[in-house]
């Protein structure tokens, strides 16, 4: 979905989320591996010891172990021509590349939690002139105590609060955002929308079959409770694997999983790490006792 990557290594000019994608295809074909597309996971289940995919189009496929990768969708807000400025504007994250991309020119953060809170600041300090939007009364509601101090006592940062993003504008970049709050619209300047505004994991799919944090991220090893393991684990007389989910054999990578870092390269990182912890769950489970 993304329009340019600007920060992968191995590619200095940027390239975009579809042809990296197609790339990555290509290079997967290479090693035989089989592909469904387009289809999308609809269960998970599991029979004889197999953990068991069934895909949209009615067919089921059967293995030892199971990565989930599905990611996230990333709520958007609901203005015109938001579309437009995705990822040339509008972004999803707060780093360096995007706070030297704005420069000191004025943005706008729209969000109340903690993620919002972090990038105001993170972008303040950048040199930006920071608008920061919400659509309740109260920052303290959702956001940290201390980032609401400090967020408060920045002369540099203007909250706008019981107020929405309706529109945005520019020609090959965006330059100005309508905002709607009180006061009625009000348009503002601004070299970049920031939407902090939650996402929703792509976890329906796993049936219960994984524990889950409170927005329904996969929780993996270290994050897993006693109580989440279950009597199954004590059986195992083993902790968890790196990126292996409640359910022995199932391991979650990349943005659907709890705690990972929501950027392409942390995503193909889990994933290349987690084939480890297969071979070791695989390794395990071929032993007479396993």
């Amino acid at each position: 979905m993304s329009s340019r990557i600007e920060n992968y290594l191995g590619f200095p000019m940027g390239i975009s989320g579809a042809e990296l994608t197609q790339r990555a295809i290509i290079q997967a074909e290479k090693f035989e591996a089989s592909l469904t597309a387009p289809c999308t996971v609809v269960s998970l289940g599991s029979c004889a010891g197999h953990l068991v995919v069934r895909l949209s189009d009615g067919s089921e496929v059967a293995g030892r172990a199971v990565i989930a990768a599905t990611g996230a969708s990333y709520r958007r807000l609901e203005a015109s021509r938001l579309s437009d400025f995705e990822g040339n504007g509008v972004y999803y994250a707060a780093t360096d590349m995007e706070a030297g991309i704005c420069g000191p020119s004025p943005v706008v953060v729209v969000g109340g939690g903690n993620s919002a809170g972090q990038a105001a600041i993170f972008l303040r300090q950048g040199g930006c002139r920071v608008t920061l939007v919400i659509r309740g009364d109260d920052l303290g509601k959702d956001m940290s105590r201390y980032l609401v101090e400090r967020i408060e006592a920045d002369s540099q940062i203007t909250v706008r609060a019981r107020t929405t993003v309706v529109a945005l504008d520019g020609h090959e970049t965006l330059g100005a955002v309508r905002l709607n709050g009180p006061d009625g619209n009000v348009d503002l300047p601004c070299a970049g929308l920031f939407s902090f505004i939650g996402a929703e994991p792509s976890s329906g799919w796993l049936n219960g079959c994984a524990a889950l944090d409170d927005q329904g991220f996969v929780l993996t090893d270290l994050s897993l409770t006693a109580e989440q393991l279950g009597q199954s684990w004590q059986t195992l007389a083993r902790s968890p694997l790196p990126f292996e989910t409640s359910h022995p054999g199932l391991f979650a990578v990349g943005d659907v999983r709890s705690g990972s870092t929501k950027r392409v390269a942390a995503a193909v990182g889990e994933g290349s790490s987690s084939v480890r912890s297969v071979h070791q769950f695989l390794a395990f489970s071929s032993r007479p006792n396993g």
